[in-house]
């Protein structure tokens, strides 16, 4: 396996990993996981945030700041939970620490939480006016008495003498947002579980959207998201970082997770319907026993979780390799830390020399 501090460069840039997957014990583990995800010779590192020890422009710092060729994405954070001049500096402050290796990507974020504090929907033209607001401030422009979805605005500036190119990514579900990808954002990150059919679909739809737009459809990076979870994982650790994942993203956005892949909706219900899972506080993959992620797992189709790299390390291989011949341009191994993806990696690499 290549060794990024003895070549100088990255020996993976194709794969990446999310950092402080799930619900991590301390934000401080993202500084082993960075060094280590640059070991192995990983391209990016992706971002998630949470509203508790997950706060995306802080974990992003610290990951700039110990790493030397990892891209550091956020996958993803939004556009109305801060001010727009204090993104587009958070953004331009990180690529200028990273020396380019930074790229913003946003998000709708999950209906369910918005309505818990109140916050208001984030719609497809306020991502796209967002976009372009923040390219015009990392190109020195002055906005002056913006009035657009992404909000009225008197006066927006950063630094005249900022000439910025600064990539641009998102978190896409469904077609809308696709289209709005290929036409306007530089990096698409799928989501996780995605049937085959789903992750084929989505990729066109960018390739297609961005064609449509007078871009080039390479220029347009879309990443698949596979659930990496091998047999060297502990199995009460599987079960959470599989059951417990799938489990939290149908307790968030179930709906949208089914219409997407085409599932039978009638097993949602069933799964909304289960004692254990009406009643449960909190999310499934940070909060729950094992006992109740083995009664989880029965209510969940052998299909839903199929969509995933599982078995020995050389089968999680194989199955990151599918994922290219699905049309994508990447794939995040998501789930495990950088340390557990080590035997992956290698596997991997076997088979790719």
């Amino acid at each position: 396996m290549q060794d990024i501090s003895s070549t100088g460069r990255l020996a993976y840039p194709e794969l990446g990993c999310y950092l402080l997957a799930g619900a991590p014990r301390s934000p401080r583990d993202l500084i082993d996981e960075v060094v280590r995800a640059e070991e192995l010779g990983l391209g990016s590192a992706f971002i998630s945030e949470r509203w508790n020890i997950k706060e995306a422009a802080t974990l992003c710092g610290a990951a700039g700041a110990v790493s030397n060729s990892l891209e550091i994405v956020t996958a993803a954070t939004n556009s109305n939970t801060r001010h727009p001049l204090v993104t587009a500096s958070f953004a331009t402050t990180m690529h200028r620490l990273t020396g380019g290796r930074f790229t913003l990507g946003l998000g709708r974020g999950a209906k369910v939480m918005y309505d818990r504090f109140g916050l208001p929907a984030i719609t497809t033209a306020e991502l796209e006016d967002f976009a372009g607001l923040m390219r015009r401030l990392w190109h020195g422009e002055t906005v002056v008495n913006h009035s657009g979805p992404a909000g009225d605005h008197k006066l927006l500036t950063l630094d005249p003498t900022f000439d910025e190119d600064i990539p641009l990514g998102i978190v896409a579900f469904g077609p809308r947002t696709l289209e709005l990808a290929g036409r306007a954002f530089d990096t698409v990150v799928l989501h996780t579980f995605f049937t085959d059919e789903t992750t084929s679909r989505c990729v066109d739809l960018v390739k297609l959207s961005a064609e449509r737009a007078g871009r080039d459809p390479e220029s347009v990076r879309v990443w698949a998201c596979l659930a990496t979870i091998g047999d060297h994982v502990p199995e009460a650790e599987r079960r959470r970082k599989m059951v417990g994942r799938l489990a939290t993203y149908l307790q968030m956005y179930g709906d949208l997770m089914v219409g997407t892949n085409g599932w039978d909706p009638a097993l949602l219900q069933r799964f909304r319907d289960d004692p254990i899972v009406a009643g449960f506080r909190g999310l499934f993959d940070g909060a729950a026993t094992d006992e109740q992620l083995e009664h989880v797992a029965t209510l969940l189709p052998d299909e839903w979780l199929a969509s995933s790299a599982t078995g020995t390390p050389a089968e999680c291989a194989a199955g990151i390799r599918h994922q290219f011949d699905l049309g994508v341009d990447g794939v995040i191994l998501h789930g495990v830390t950088p340390d557990e993806l080590a035997p992956v990696v290698k596997e991997y690499a076997t088979a790719r020399a």
